[in-house]
């Protein structure tokens, strides 16, 4: 099985920037895609960013297509989300989620192609 746990939320005013931590363990973190993911309350959990078992390639939410980087460093076993330019709509709960193959399949923004998830950090932009 795996364990995810993410880290590095908080409270941020508008413009400002965040970085997230997921460290994970229970199987060999390199051979799997990771990806972020949101939610706030009343709404379904939305698909922020995900990356290859290698960090050769990424996808991101349009919401937050040139704000965000995911990135990797397998021998942490750890993926982040670098936040930029941070606006009130991104306030949410953000999880990190483990894929079941190495590579992102066509569904890699579906919450369905990840098998474990981490408790969720809170993210609060002020405006």
């Amino acid at each position: 099985q795996v364990q995810l746990v993410e880290s590095g939320g908080g409270l941020v005013q508008a413009g400002g920037s965040l970085r997230l931590s997921c460290a994970a363990s229970g199987r060999t973190f390199s051979t799997y895609a990771m990806g972020w993911f949101r939610q706030t309350p009343g709404k379904e959990r939305e698909f922020v960013a995900a990356i290859n078992w290698s960090g050769t390639s990424t996808r991101y939410a349009e919401a937050v297509k040139g704000r965000f980087t995911i990135s990797r460093d397998n021998a942490k076993n750890t993926v982040y989300l670098r936040m930029n330019g941070l606006k009130p709509e991104d306030t949410a709960v953000y999880y990190c989620a483990a894929g079941t193959t190495a590579n992102l399949g066509r569904n890699y923004y579906t919450s369905a192609e990840y098998a474990y998830w981490g408790q969720g950090t809170q993210v609060t932009v002020s405006s």
